[in-house]
């Protein structure tokens, strides 16, 4: 999978990028990320992405000359799914994850200020948003996404069966049950008894009735 993010703030991604299992999974060459500053593309001596929007209003929107000229020098592969990050976007959940992750590459553009100019839209193919809030940007999004769509691939994390029994991986319809490890007792708090038990049968079944309804 390689994850293209565009962005004027590129060095947010330094730290997320080197830590962890995205870390391994980039030295695996299970994931490539590349970075681009669409600041770059930007006309004029100050390389200004933004400007005042038509017909007045607060803010700035972010220009689309920019943005079209960066992701011009994408070179694109054969699944390929341009994104948009706004808080106009359609909900992002688990199955939209599990369909991305089956793409060969994700271009991510991060909106900022008031918005971007409408017209980029038409060379994208989704407009996604993390929930019913706004944030400063499209990156902190795009490390959610990134994250949530990269440990759906393959090797990526060291068990497939971590991927099958947790939260929302049932057909949405379950919450993962409780969790406990060592000590078995914590201020008073014990660990159910059924799970100290061996009894495999009688844990699944705790753990099926404990597993929270969503739907």
């Amino acid at each position: 999978m390689q994850f293209d993010i565009l962005t004027i703030f590129p060095a947010i991604f330094s730290s997320f990028l080197k830590e962890s299992i995205f870390k391994k999974a980039q030295e695996k060459k299970q994931v490539k990320v590349n970075l681009h500053d669409f600041r770059r593309f930007a006309a004029g001596r100050h390389r200004t992405v933004d400007d005042k929007p038509y017909g007045g209003g607060p803010g700035m929107i972010l220009k689309v000359e920019p943005l079209y000229a960066c992701l011009k020098t994408i070179k694109r592969k054969k699944k390929t799914k341009v994104i948009i990050l706004s808080a106009k976007g359609k909900m992002y959940d688990q199955k939209i994850a599990q369909r991305l992750s089956r793409e060969e590459q994700l271009i991510f553009l991060c909106g900022r200020y008031e918005g971007i100019d409408e017209r980029i839209k038409k060379f994208a193919d989704l407009e996604l948003s993390l929930g019913p809030y706004v944030t400063m940007g499209g990156e902190v999004a795009a490390m959610v996404m990134m994250e949530s769509i990269a440990r759906l691939i393959p090797g990526v994390l060291g068990k497939h069966i971590s991927l099958e029994e947790e939260s929302y991986s049932q057909n949405l319809k379950y919450l993962e049950y409780p969790q406990y490890t060592r000590p078995p007792v914590f201020k008073g708090a014990k660990v159910p008894a059924v799970l100290l038990s061996g009894d495999h049968k009688k844990i699944k079944g705790w753990r099926d009735k404990s597993a929270k309804t969503i739907i």
